[in-house]
């Protein structure tokens, strides 16, 4: 199983969206696909059309030993498409963690095959617009990261501080982690500021920017209320075509010998 950490400290560049869309394209390809909520807010769970009554077992139980992954795992309506879906209970977590040996890598534990065979090949984490505890244990467990980035100058700020924490990661808990992408977010052609902050990120980190961007969508903003991703929501518009494209764009960088058969 692969495991990618969707991650960026700044909030509201579109992280929940793209962990949504990507999980979704990649399971309508063949990938049997997970998806762990672990952002408090739950939005990922609530645009994938998982009611509050129905998240009897959560992230929060997967972190703190209280459930296996297969127990806190619960089929979507989407074929292939699992989630660990996540409630406000998980803002405790943080505190609860604290004084626990291992804080940083109880997700990567319950992740680990001696945990048990999961059967996924993919697995995506949705995470906090934050760094503590719940972030760090998802880039702890993570292969490699991908990173929504708005296109506006702020964003430009939050990328050195992302790129900063990786860094230290890599150094004091996960060496293997890895950045698969960084994918432009809320693109707007006409902005000029748009394509000056695109430039500029392309300039910096070359080919580690994906070709395809994710526009602003009218078409995306209104696919959560129905509890259901843009893709399904409406596999036509400019956001899922993007999306579909970001998900070819992403099967082509993970290793051969890792790839769903």
């Amino acid at each position: 199983m692969i495991t990618i950490a969707i991650a960026n400290q700044k909030g509201g560049v579109g992280k929940t969206t793209t962990a949504i869309n990507i999980a979704t394209a990649m399971a309508a390809t063949g990938w049997k696909t997970l998806l762990i909520d672990l952002d408090p807010q739950g939005n990922a769970s609530t645009g994938l059309g998982v009611a509050g009554a129905d998240r009897e077992t959560t992230s929060y139980d997967l972190l703190l030993d209280q459930a296996t992954l297969v127990e806190a795992a619960q089929p979507t309506e989407i074929p292939g498409l699992d989630i660990v879906p996540a409630t406000q209970d998980l803002s405790g977590a943080e505190v609860e963690l604290v004084s626990v040996d291992d804080r940083t890598r109880r997700l990567s534990d319950a992740l680990a095959p001696q945990a048990g065979p999961t059967g996924y090949d993919v697995c995506f984490i949705d995470c906090p617009p934050s760094l503590g505890l719940l972030t760090l244990n998802a880039l702890c467990a993570a292969d490699t990261l991908l990173v929504p980035l708005q296109c506006e100058f702020f964003a430009l700020e939050g990328l050195s501080q992302l790129l900063q924490t990786v860094e230290r990661v890599q150094q004091g808990f996960n060496s293997d982690l890895g950045i698969v992408g960084v994918v432009l977010t809320m693109f707007d052609r006409r902005n000029r500021l748009t394509d000056q902050v695109a430039d500029d990120v392309r300039d910096c980190l070359g080919e580690l920017v994906f070709e395809n961007v994710i526009p602003r969508n009218v078409r995306l903003s209104e696919a959560p209320s129905h509890g259901m991703p843009a893709l399904v929501y409406d596999h036509t518009c400019p956001g899922s075509r993007a999306y579909i494209g970001l998900a070819r764009e992403l099967i082509g960088r993970l290793p051969e010998k890792r790839k769903a058969a």
